[in-house]
């Protein structure tokens, strides 16, 4: 098997009295498409922002390509690898779509204040590889031809693809997509289970996502994480998830 990207160890995390995440073990191997789901409140989102480190873990570890990112900020995690789409859409309304993708590649800025306030050779050359990447980008999510306009204007899938845009501008290893088929049509579904494959496979990197949608789960997820209380309930196949007791107990009731 490939190598781990992610190795998750004994993750915990309380808030107050309450345990929200409890003793998670999980990974994810170079190029892989992994699910992470189960019931409203099941603490999915948690495990997120433990991972980015929006939440500092209780105990456990987590490790990036065997590094381990306890003392890193979320910016920090996020120039080591990871990076992440929301639920409810995160971005910039009101300022163009192509600097909307502009935004993901302020790690890669290759110049210093100086030449920013100068407008140094330096800068500018800088500023016009950013630009031809982001064009690229767009291109790739069919978004070029409204790079121009304001993002709050594209369409609701047409949204989603930015904002999956924008976070591989920041050039990942490992994307974390949160609930991105949420408010979807089918149509838009099927386009979307394309993307995901699409970019994993063009970007070589590995993605955990977070979805409700069982059919994108079990039709593009090659190994399936159950979370349950905050609990690991079960970890397999689509197939071995979709036929486990337990797991059916959760999402159905007895």
């Amino acid at each position: 098997m490939a190598n781990p990207v992610l190795e998750v160890k004994n993750l915990g995390i309380d808030f107050g009295g309450l345990t929200a995440v409890n003793n998670l073990n999980m990974e994810v191997y170079e190029g892989e498409i992994v699910g992470l789901i189960g019931p409203n409140g099941a603490g999915k989102t948690t495990v997120f922002n433990l991972l980015t480190k929006v939440y500092d873990p209780s105990r456990g570890s987590i490790l990036l390509d065997g590094k381990d990112i306890a003392r890193m900020t979320t910016v920090d995690v996020n120039k080591a690898g990871i990076a992440r789409t929301f639920q409810n859409i995160r971005l910039f309304g009101k300022i163009s779509v192509i600097d909307n993708v502009k935004t993901g590649m302020n790690n890669h800025h290759a110049y210093s204040v100086a030449d920013a306030i100068f407008h140094t050779k330096k800068r500018n050359e800088s500023e016009k590889r950013i630009t031809e990447k982001a064009e690229e980008l767009l291109k790739i999510f069919n978004l070029y031809d409204s790079r121009d306009i304001e993002a709050d204007s594209l369409p609701y899938g047409a949204q989603r693809r930015l904002e999956i845009a924008r976070a591989l501008a920041t050039e990942p290893k490992l994307l974390l997509l949160d609930e991105p088929a949420a408010g979807m049509n089918p149509q838009e579904t099927d386009e979307l289970m394309n993307t995901i494959r699409f970019v994993r496979d063009k970007f070589a990197i590995s993605i955990l996502l977070i979805e409700h949608d069982m059919s994108l789960v079990m039709n593009i997820c090659e190994r399936i994480y159950v979370l349950n209380y905050g609990t690991l309930l079960a970890k397999g196949s689509p197939d071995e998830i979709k036929n486990n007791e337990k797991v059916i107990k959760a999402y159905l009731g007895d």
